[in-house]
């Protein structure tokens, strides 16, 4: 007979797993701090306190390794059955975001519910929720995975109307990742290959149709495919990055010594954290945080399919989810920093500034935790 789980011993985590994520929080931690020193103490929002934005983190953090802990202890029947509950939850926060007055408005883009000293920012816990949700709607639907009316047709309904709400905040760089992450599962789970040959083929139409109708996403197409013809107008922000790099070279500039993020380069605690880093520590440095992303997501895709050999649909989608999530959100995060993909909104996950994107990473990072966990209890004949 099968005794009842234990609570979580050190041995009974995927170290793999556990101390990548941990150094990525703390270096993010490191080169928030690096990277904002100078735009806390030149702003009178943050009352000039040059360590404004590494309190905040700070904080931010805790707040997201404490609700991780939280998250952990939760089975994963639990989230499988508040999944579609949470799903609803996060639509009607995008919903309540864009109502005048309700919703903060920054930079022209309405994301941010304030709530007293801090803000929270619906898409982040959007992207959570889309991967508890798809991968239960995927194992609700597995025998239907052929049927373009029963499987295709209602997740594509739903993306529609998420993606719609996002669109309008603006928040396309959300968007993009919401619907990786449901394709994603979709095709995990088995779908019907020309079904999703031809939703591939839907998506990049209608991702073309977005970004030619919209003047300023046409804008930043034009600016990242040469962003030196205007260097001071739409390819700023690009340019700026590139010359990052290329201060960095092999080692960098030393830890503090960057001098793009002295009010150069735009957003440098957020979206343009990696190249503060490249410039700091060099290829390097830059290798090595995409080695640590890379090992993250390796490592979800391997507990995800441990789970599906011992029967765990939900639970292997979930964690392969996640790994979509962040590697495809870091990803797009690098390739704007270098050049390789248009200007975009996105942080880099577990790194960047950014209370709900820290605390939903976290949470994210606990589920795949229990996913490995329970996954080794069943191994070792425990009861869940």
């Amino acid at each position: 007979m099968m005794r009842p789980a234990s609570p979580a011993a050190p041995q009974e985590l995927d170290a793999w797993l556990i101390w990548p994520a941990l150094a990525l929080l703390l270096f993010g931690l490191v080169m928030v701090y690096s990277a904002s020193i100078a735009t806390a103490e030149g702003s009178r929002f943050t009352g000039s306190q040059s360590a404004y934005f590494l309190i905040r983190h700070g904080v931010f953090l805790s707040i997201g390794l404490i609700v991780g802990a939280m998250a952990f202890q939760i089975p994963l029947r639990v989230w499988q059955q508040a999944a579609p509950w949470l799903f609803v939850a996060s639509f009607a926060l995008l919903l309540v975001v864009l109502v005048p007055h309700v919703g903060r408005s920054v930079n022209g883009a309405q994301r941010w519910l304030p709530l007293g000293p801090v803000s929270l920012q619906p898409s982040e816990l959007t992207k959570l929720f889309v991967v508890l949700y798809a991968a239960d709607y995927t194992t609700r639907k597995i025998a239907d995975m052929d049927s373009f009316r029963r499987a295709f047709v209602p997740m594509a309904v739903v993306m529609l109307l998420v993606g719609g709400l996002l669109l309008k905040e603006p928040d396309f760089g959300a968007f993009v990742v919401i619907v990786c992450i449901a394709i994603g599962i979709l095709f995990l789970g088995g779908i019907n290959a020309r079904l999703f040959s031809a939703l591939v083929v839907v998506l990049l139409v209608g991702f073309v149709i977005l970004i030619w109708v919209s003047p300023y996403r046409r804008e930043r197409i034009f600016g990242f495919m040469d962003p030196w013809q205007d260097a001071y107008g739409r390819g700023y922000q690009l340019s700026h990055a590139l010359i990052a790099f290329g201060r960095g070279e092999w080692l960098g500039v030393g830890l503090g010594a960057s001098v793009e993020k002295l009010f150069y380069l735009p957003e440098a605690h957020t979206d343009f954290l990696l190249a503060v880093i490249a410039e700091e520590l060099g290829f390097f440095g830059v290798v090595t945080v995409i080695a640590l992303f890379a090992l993250i997501v390796q490592r979800s895709f391997v507990i995800g399919r441990q789970a599906l050999t011992l029967d765990r649909l939900y639970a292997g989608l979930v964690a392969q989810g996640i790994g979509i999530w962040i590697g495809v959100q870091a990803f797009i995060n690098m390739g704007v920093n270098m050049g390789l993909l248009p200007t975009k909104g996105l942080t880099l996950p577990l790194m960047s500034f950014g209370g709900s994107g820290i605390v939903a990473n976290c949470v994210a990072l606990a589920i795949l935790a229990r996913v490995d966990y329970e996954n080794r209890l069943l191994l070792r004949g425990l009861r869940l």
